[in-house]
Order: structure tokens, then C-alpha cells, then sequence
């Protein structure tokens, strides 16, 4: 890539990647609809993609695939897609919250040893990831990414050196694996999709015609014309093949989970189901809830878009001030562009976001978004509002004030980076520039998951799995 394309740095939180597989039973190609998987799935990862794919009745082990930096309609042609013949595949589209962004660190990572041909997808970020690297190290391993998908890839191959099967090296590996996982793993007559034990990550099942699919999100089921069949459950391993369609192994399933509550806040998509509960219905949730919680009198309740919107839906069903649109979204921004000099940071949001000046002009306007990371972005978007005649900008969040570190795929900064941390919500207001704010409520997050168990380690500070003694999020992200 050019050297004047840079890493577009805003102020949202980012989640790491989306994985997609496909066992397609009757021998057709999957690469065309693995494409199409992972174009669902692109909210999830702007910087790199892949698919590989095996044919299961031809040479044992041999392995078709294609990556490269970018966006999915960008990075595959027609001609690639044509090459890549096989019934039974994998892709991945890839985020990376630091470390590096390069070619060599693009997934499905597909790994040649001593008892055929691996490929894999993973989403998520091992705790222990700079241990098990250097166990490997130390027996000679040689690494060609600086991504924790490759330890867990050598960790499965020099399992299955030992096993009689895939799925019980996919199995074995498991019990080495601290910190977040969703796992698809291509071997050369099997597709296997594994859920680390808290279920941070999402992965789910579907069928289309005499085909078997995984999935980060049930969206991505819906364009391919995927019935969905179910989410793998927290710490479960399916195998899928002709011979037993799927087979569901829980050894590791265990009672205490510990879900991403921001999938259902931020990351996944409104038309997703995630473990259950509508990712549109969390949202008007937990924008009702604010409406309850932090009312004030306007004339207008507008979402920053994609996420805010049905939040800002939900707050104007609870509160009865009409709901409307204040932002025109520029959908053609993905994560790398030419980014303005830093004398212009300004334009970043502008380039991404416009004001309708006729929507807000003269009124109360109230701005419901995801999160405020560290608040840069919040006071340009509150400014625009004021500058395009808004009177009053009241803030609404949708989530708690981010107050520490994730370590389990999201990218949310150090405590020091973080505009709530130390700060009082009134000091955040006057920051922010807003007329007023209102955080959602800790106690409220509950009801955005169905009463489902979630992680709230970057609100409290308390994670599910202790956090790691040195940073895993640089080099050894996924």
C-alpha cells in the first residue's frame, strides 16, 4: 500500500475481526459464497481479508487461498474467486487494535505439516498468547506473523502429531488457550468452529440447502440465504462432515460466561442475533433506559450513525420527543484513507459525517451515541450540531463511562487515555462542549443481553479471566 495511506485513527471503539466457514456436502464451490459471508461481515474488519478452500474429494491437504490488505470488494476479483475451487473453505476479515497491519498478518492463516494442511480463522485475543509463543520458540518454532491465530495454528499441528483426529487436537489446544476465542478450523475432510468458555466472541451455525456454515453473526447467514440453525455455546467445539453432519463436544463448556457486552451496543450488526437476543432490541433498550434515567426536555432525538440510531430510537419511543436524522454517513470511508494533516484533524469527522442543517437548526437537540472513548471525536460532532444552528445539544450514551483497558479483543485504551477516567461526567460535559450527558446506567446492562452473563471489565475493572502481566493488545494482537 502507499505510503501516504495511514491508519484512520477516530475516536470509536473497534472490534477485531469476523471469521466465516463453509462445508458445502454436494461438492460445490464455496468461495463465491464465502465472499459474500464476509461482506456481511466487513463492519467487523477494514484492513485485511482472506479465503481459503480445499477440495475434499481431490489431493488430500491441498490448499487454495487468497488475502490481501483492504476491503473484501477490493482485495478479491472475479478471476480470484474463479481460481479458488473447493468445497470446503474458510475466510476472515481482519482489525487489528495495534501491531502490525501488513499482508503477512491477513487471515486465514493455512499451515503445512507433517499430517497435511491446516487452515484457520480466529477472532479474539489470547492472554496467554507471549507464553505459548515462546514455548514454541523455544522448540524451534518459526513464526512468519506477529499474531497470536499463528500460536494457536502450531498449537493444534503439534496436537494433531498426537491425536487420532482434528477435532481432538482442535480440543487438546483449547485447554492450553487463556483469554477470547472464535475459531474456525479447516482441516481436510472436517470444518470446526470452537468458542472459547466465556463465549466473549460470537460464532454461530446455519444451513443452506445440503451445506453447513459458521459465522461470527447471524447476518451474515441472512445473505447468503442461510437458515440459522444456533449459536455455538461458550466453550463448545462442532465438527462438521458428511459422515455425522455436526457433532457438539463440551468439555469446556462451563456456567460462568463472559459475552462482549459491546456486541450488542456497538460491534455486531442491528439485524444480527447474538446468543439469543436481538442486537436491534438491546439498542432501543438501552435507549429507552436512558430515556428514563437521564430525560430532558428537546425538540429532537437524533442517533450518530451506524449504532446510535436505534438507541436514539428506543429513547424517543420511551420519552415521546420525536426521533429524526441529523447526519448524512459518507459509507464509502472505510478505515484507511489519505487522513487530513494533523492542522486539520477537524475534517477526519467531517470527511465521515455532515450535519442537515435544516433538521437541527433552531432546536433541542438530543445526540445519542455508543460510547466516548477519548472524547475527540464527541466534541467535534457536538460542535457541528451548535454550528449548524442546533440550540441545545444534550449527549446520551449508550453505554457506561469506559473507565479501563480491554484485553479480550476491543480496542479500548489505557485508563490514561480515557476521558472518564478521573473525571466526573460534569467535567466530561464541559469537554465535550454538550448541554448536558447522561451515561447509561451500569445496573441497566443486563437487560441489553437478556440477562445473559457479560464482561464488564473495561466499566469495573473486574474481568472473567485475570488480565495479563505484560500487554498482549500490541504485538500479539489478532
Amino acid at each position: 500500500m502507499s505510503d501516504v495511506m495511514e491508519h484512520y485513527q477516530d475516536d470509536g471503539l473497534h472490534e477485531e475481526c469476523g471469521v466465516f466457514g463453509m462445508y458445502d456436502f454436494d461438492g460445490h464451490d464455496v468461495a463465491r459464497t464465502i465472499y459474500y459471508g464476509l461482506f456481511a461481515l466487513q463492519h467487523r474488519g477494514q484492513e485485511s481479508c482472506g479465503i481459503a478452500v480445499s477440495d475434499t474429494e481431490g489431493p488430500k491437504g491441498k490448499v487454495l487461498s487468497s488475502k490481501g490488505m483492504g476491503l473484501v470488494n477490493e482485495v478479491f476479483t472475479q478471476e480470484d474467486l474463479d481460481k479458488l475451487k473447493g468445497n470446503i473453505g474458510v475466510g476472515h476479515v481482519r482489525y487489528s487494535t495495534a501491531g502490525a497491519s501488513t499482508r503477512e498478518n491477513a487471515q486465514p492463516l493455512v499451515l503445512n505439516y507433517i499430517k497435511g494442511t491446516l487452515a484457520l480463522a480466529h477472532n479474539g485475543n489470547l492472554v496467554n498468547a507471549p507464553e505459548l509463543r515462546r514455548e514454541l520458540a523455544h522448540d524451534g518454532a518459526i513464526f512468519q506473523t506477529t499474531i497470536d491465530s499463528e500460536v494457536i495454528a502450531y498449537h493444534i499441528a503439534r496436537e494433531r502429531v498426537k491425536t487420532s483426529s482434528a477435532e481432538e487436537a482442535v480440543q487438546n489446544a483449547m485447554k492450553k488457550l487463556v483469554g477470547s476465542y472464535s475459531l474456525i478450523v479447516m482441516s481436510p475432510r472436517k470444518l470446526i468452529g470452537a468458542r472459547d468458555p466465556f463465549g466473549f466472541r460470537p460464532l454461530c451455525i446455519g444451513k443452506r440447502d445440503n451445506a453447513y456454515v459458521l459465522a461470527s453473526e447471524s447476518c451474515a447467514l441472512d445473505t447468503i440465504g442461510a437458515e440459522f440453525i444456533r449459536d455455538v455455546e461458550p466453550g463448545e467445539m462442532v465438527v462438521i462432515s458428511p459422515e455425522k453432519g455436526i457433532e457438539s463436544h463440551k468439555d469446556m463448556c462451563q456456567k460462568e460466561h463472559g459475552r462482549c457486552v459491546f456486541e450488542y451496543i456497538y460491534f455486531a450488526r442491528p439485524d444480527s442475533m447474538i446468543d439469543g437476543m436481538s442486537v436491534y432490541q438491546s439498542r432501543i433498550i438501552a435507549g429507552r433506559s436512558l430515556a428514563k434515567d437521564s430525560p430532558v426536555e428537546a425538540d429532537l432525538v437524533v442517533g450518530v450513525p451506524e449504532s446510535g440510531n436505534a438507541a436514539a430510537l428506543g429513547y424517543s419511543l420511551e420519552s415521546g420527543i420525536p426521533y429524526g436524522t441529523a447526519f448524512v454517513k459518507n459509507g464509502y470511508v472505510g478505515r484507511t484513507f489519505i487522513k487530513p494533516k494533523q492542522s486539520q484533524r477537524e475534517s477526519s469527522v467531517r470527511v465521515k459525517l455532515n450535519v442537515l442543517k435544516d433538521a437541527v437548526a433552531g432546536k433541542r437537540v438530543i445526540m445519542i451515541d455508543d460510547s466516548i472513548v477519548r472524547g475527540t471525536t464527541s466534541d467535534r460532532i457536538v460542535s457541528m450540531l451548535k454550528e449548524a444552528g442546533a440550540k441545545e445539544v444534550h449527549v446520551r450514551i449508550s453505554s457506561p463511562p469506559f473507565l479501563y483497558p480491554c484485553y479480550f479483543g476491543t480496542d479500548v485504551p489505557d485508563s490514561d487515555q480515557l476521558i472518564a477516567y478521573n473525571r466526573t461526567i460534569e467535567e466530561i460535559r464541559q469537554i465535550i462542549g454538550a448541554d448536558s450527558l447522561g451515561y447509561l446506567k451500569l445496573e441497566r446492562l443486563p437487560e441489553l443481553t437478556g440477562g445473559r452473563q457479560f464482561c464488564q471489565g473495561c466499566f469495573t475493572g473486574k474481568w472473567p479471566i485475570d488480565p495479563p502481566k505484560e500487554d498482549i493488545r500490541g504485538e500479539y494482537d489478532s
